[in-house]
């Protein structure tokens, strides 16, 4: 079987970026009990991330570097986080927030202040975590998976779904511990590729 590495059973999952396409097949599958930090944020830069991790958050949504970008739709402001360059898409409603004040900063701040919480929670009391990240070339996961292996108390492993111009979805061996990862077509990454993440959560479950 490929991608054995990854089979089991896990106390949590979290993604960790770069869309919100990890947390959305984990939740496909029912695989995903309760919401990380990463989940509904665009994080395209890795190694800023893994200096996030490192720095248990700090300095993550600092008000003095949130930048009102643009308006998605009648109900959703982009605002972007120039420190970490991560982008909030869902967060910041209009009812409360517009390009000259963010008016409901304060509740975004409370809801990631409990997920950063429980995120290190689970870091400290999980026998077995499996963190997921789309797009990550090997140097940054080589650093990002040192980075887990210090903060995690327990067993973790880290897949990696890269998104190629390839027909089929393959394994790639980087001979990182606890790192599997895998190629997916990158033609359509929303919907087309759900039976491969099927093959990859096959034999994950949740304990």
């Amino acid at each position: 079987m490929r991608f054995q590495q990854i089979k089991g059973e896990y106390d949590a999952t979290f993604s960790l970026g770069h869309l919100c396409l990890a947390s959305m097949q984990l939740q496909k599958f029912k695989l995903r009990p309760f919401s990380g930090v990463l989940d509904w944020v665009g994080s395209p830069n890795l190694g800023n991330i893994n200096q996030l991790i490192s720095h248990d958050f700090q300095d993550f949504l600092n008000f003095q570097h949130l930048q009102p970008v643009k308006y998605l739709s009648p109900t959703d402001l982009y605002v972007w986080d120039s420190y970490y360059d991560i982008g909030f898409n869902h967060d910041f409603k209009t009812d409360l927030n517009s390009l000259q004040q963010l008016g409901g900063y304060d509740l975004v701040k409370e809801k990631y202040d409990r997920r950063i919480a429980r995120f290190n929670n689970k870091l400290k009391t999980s026998k077995r975590i499996l963190f997921i990240r789309t797009e990550g070339n090997i140097e940054e996961i080589e650093a990002l998976q040192q980075i887990l292996a210090q903060k995690c108390s327990g067993d973790f492993e880290l897949l990696v779904v890269n998104h190629k111009p390839v027909q089929t979805m393959s394994e790639q061996f980087w001979n990182i511990p606890n790192v599997t990862v895998a190629e997916m077509p990158n033609d359509e990454i929303w919907d087309g590729n759900d039976a491969h993440w099927a093959e990859l959560f096959d034999g994950v479950s949740l304990g």
